[in-house]
């Protein structure tokens, strides 16, 4: 199990299947938009990487507009047809190029596409960090065994206000003003 800090430059955010015509069958989506969004702006801040995943885009939809609206510029968004985004070689390709072992995760649904998505990656050998107020699926009852069986496979559990302090590290620096501001 990996229980090692979460490091800004060592991290890579993926975003998973946050789109139009999944979102309001989802049990608090806007839980997820919102922490998706603090996460989002925070890995802007720290020059971490983002990586976005559209299940089935032309039946399902883009990524909302509110999450669109914090990608940082150029960050890739991978269509996909398999649930689990490591069926995905484009999303193989753009782990293994950014060469950092720890991916924090985020996104819906938590029972479907983030948890294969979180299995396949530590199958790959990652360290996986999952973020529990940032996912959500149409019932809490999936919600909650997803996380159960991430976490007897290996995968962190953490909170968004968790991946935020860990990737700042310290107080008293500018990054420190404008990610802590996130959390107010």
């Amino acid at each position: 199990m990996h229980l090692m800090i979460l490091r800004a430059q060592e991290s890579v955010l993926v975003v998973v299947d946050v789109q139009e015509r999944l979102l309001p069958a989802i049990h608090e989506s806007d839980r997820v938009v919102r922490h998706a969004g603090m996460l989002l702006k925070a890995a802007a801040a720290l020059s971490v990487p983002v990586l976005v995943t559209e299940q089935y885009p032309r039946g399902l939809g883009p990524t909302v507009e509110a999450v669109r609206a914090d990608l940082p510029p150029g960050t890739p968004v991978i269509e996909k047809i398999t649930f689990g985004c490591t069926g995905e070689p484009a999303f193989n390709a753009a782990v293994e190029e950014l060469k950092r072992p720890q991916i924090v995760l985020c996104g819906t649904e938590a029972h479907v596409c983030v948890m294969q998505t979180a299995l396949g990656l530590r199958q790959q050998g990652h360290a996986v960090y999952l973020v529990a107020d940032a996912v959500s699926s149409r019932t809490p009852a999936n919600h909650a065994a997803a996380l159960e069986r991430m976490r007897a496979a290996g995968v962190t559990i953490v909170t968004t206000e968790m991946v935020l302090f860990e990737w700042m590290e310290r107080a008293g620096t500018p990054v420190f003003k404008v990610v802590s501001a996130l959390v107010k």
